[in-house]
């Protein structure tokens, strides 16, 4: 068998670690329109300076940067050296079970020590803000996925790192926990009584599962108010998914060899890393004229894009932070504790916001019943188990995929599976049982939520 036709028919694809991208790739070069700017309390555009008392200069730098570009830095691509570059699979197993004639391809971000795709951003984090010679760094974490991240790099780093995780994840994944513990980090449930803003939320519901928009209020104030101390945040910033792209750039090259390219590329999304660094990179070809579809795929009981108006929002519950334009249920809004952590925020990035909203992007929002009799099946099939966030883009590969099956269309269909469920399984525990039930968020709700949205 030639080497061609070997790779062509190979189950996992590899690139060699002199292959990892030595530059990530900034969408914003090709949108057609610019980013909405961020705006500051008095209405007017936040300026880098006004960013400057919670983030370290060099993301600062990528978050408003307009260069195509922008080089990894060689102390961080030898840290990605140890889980990098991800495989690419064909999942032939699970061809052969729906019985479709569509090729089926996932990015395998469980590989990483912290088990999904939120170290490619944790540790270019870490790295320049030890540049700036912070000593400390606090963030929020639903699932614990980008807890866990930025507590293995900020020992990498030398770095303390604080985290503070949403109460309804804290109580449903002590392992994630005990996770960040081992890497160093100090994690408190959120709301807490150790800052004004979990205070306020415990007064008005002391029983509050808690969100990553309170959880965020949280972390703020404590970076905002301590000298040596920024605010690290895992997804929905433009440097954020910036740094995610390694994911689809990766993926780029493991299609060519095997002479493939996806019409049809999905994500789960929450704030938007996660999608952000498996569509992006396609996002070039895309306005280059390829007829490539990139879908969003989020819960029906946190429907951002799907039901979220668009709008200049929070990206906190106190409103603290700066004013963005993006998909939102409104800033108060407090989701349902269904166990994909991961997807429970109330906005999104701005700049899949954007592109959704000019009809570039897709949004497709999934029941938690179907995300998980998806992610049963493709785990029987593929042995991996899924992260509950990942089983979201994996149902919406199977409804894909058995619709090719009655149109008969050989579509090449690509996910990025973010993380591995093996601190989840407490959430397969209960849909075996029958627990789990599915949560429509009320109308009535969204419409309260978003009547209180800040007027701009």
């Amino acid at each position: 068998m030639g080497s061609d036709t070997f790779m062509k028919s190979a189950s996992k694809i590899t690139l060699g670690e002199n292959e990892i991208p030595d530059h990530w790739y900034n969408i914003v070069a090709d949108m057609p329109n610019p980013p909405h700017p961020v705006l500051g309390p008095d209405g007017n555009p936040v300026t880098p300076d006004m960013l400057a008392p919670l983030f370290a200069s060099g993301v600062i730098e990528q978050e408003v940067s307009a260069e195509r570009w922008i080089p990894i830095p060689d102390e961080v691509r030898e840290i990605y050296r140890l889980w990098r570059p991800s495989p690419l699979h064909r999942a032939r197993r699970l061809e052969a079970t729906l019985g479709t004639p569509a090729k089926i391809y996932y990015k395998n971000e469980g590989v990483s020590p912290a088990g999904s795709h939120k170290p490619n951003s944790a540790v270019a984090q870490a790295y320049y803000n030890k540049q700036d010679g912070i000593k400390k760094l606090v963030t929020e974490t639903g699932a614990g996925q980008w807890g866990s991240s930025l507590a293995l790099a900020g020992q990498m780093f030398g770095l303390e790192v604080l985290v503070y995780m949403v109460k309804i994840s804290y109580e449903q994944k002590p392992f994630r926990r005990s996770m960040m513990q081992t890497w160093g980090a100090d994690v408190v449930a959120s709301p807490s009584d150790q800052t004004q803003a979990g205070r306020d939320i415990l007064t008005q519901d002391p029983a509050s599962n808690g969100s990553l928009g309170v959880a965020i209020s949280e972390a703020v104030e404590i970076a905002a108010t301590s000298e040596d101390t920024n605010y690290a945040l895992g997804s929905v910033l433009n440097h954020v998914l910036l740094h995610q792209t390694v994911i689809g750039l990766e993926a780029k090259k493991q299609f060519e060899k095997v002479g493939g390219y996806p019409d049809m590329i999905f994500a789960p999304c929450g704030g938007g890393s996660n999608f952000g660094g498996a569509a992006f990179p396609f996002f070039a070809d895309k306005a280059a004229g390829k007829p490539v579809r990139l879908v969003a795929v989020e819960p029906t009981s946190c429907p951002t894009l799907s039901r979220g108006h668009y709008a200049y929002d929070f990206g906190d519950v106190a409103g603290t932070t700066p004013l963005t334009k993006m998909y939102t249920l409104g800033h108060d809004f407090m989701p349902p504790g269904i166990h994909a952590g991961g997807l429970r925020y109330h906005g999104d990035s701005a700049l899949v916001s954007q592109l959704c909203h000019e009809g570039l992007v897709e949004a497709q929002a999934i029941n938690q019943l179907a995300t998980f009799e998806a992610g049963v099946t493709f785990a029987q099939q593929e042995g991996i188990v899924p992260a509950p966030e990942s089983n979201h883009a994996i149902a919406a590969v199977i409804q894909e995929a058995i619709h090719c099956k009655e149109t008969g269309e050989g579509k090449t269909l690509f996910f990025n599976l973010s993380g591995h469920g093996h601190f989840d399984m407490a959430a397969y525990d209960r849909y075996f049982t029958g627990e789990l039930e599915d949560y429509e968020y009320p109308e009535e709700d969204i419409k309260n939520a978003l009547a209180r949205l800040p007027k701009v």
